[in-house]
């Protein structure tokens, strides 16, 4: 009779990092340093694709924010186009 080979191990999955509930940043990098190429900017630093990343997401915290507020006075639940013109 032939031996059964005993099944193979599997490898244990690496331990995932616990989310610490915020994310870091919400905008990728790789678009933004594309967008910036695509307007002149032959070589971009890392640090300019992070701070023009920074400078955005505030800005639409703060354009959400107001928009959501546009929102809640119409006692909709919705946030449209429209909102986040009216928001500006």
């Amino acid at each position: 009779m032939a031996k059964k080979k005993a099944p193979a191990k599997k490898k244990k999955a690496a331990p995932k990092k616990a989310a610490s509930g915020a994310r870091s940043t919400y905008i990728a990098k790789a678009p933004i340093r594309r967008l910036m190429k695509e307007e002149g900017a032959g070589l971009v630093a890392e640090e300019a694709v992070v701070l023009l990343i920074e400078e955005l997401t505030k800005v639409a915290k703060n354009l959400t924010k107001k928009a959501v507020k546009v929102v809640k006075d119409d006692k909709r639940k919705r946030v449209t186009a429209a909102d986040v013109i009216a928001a500006e």
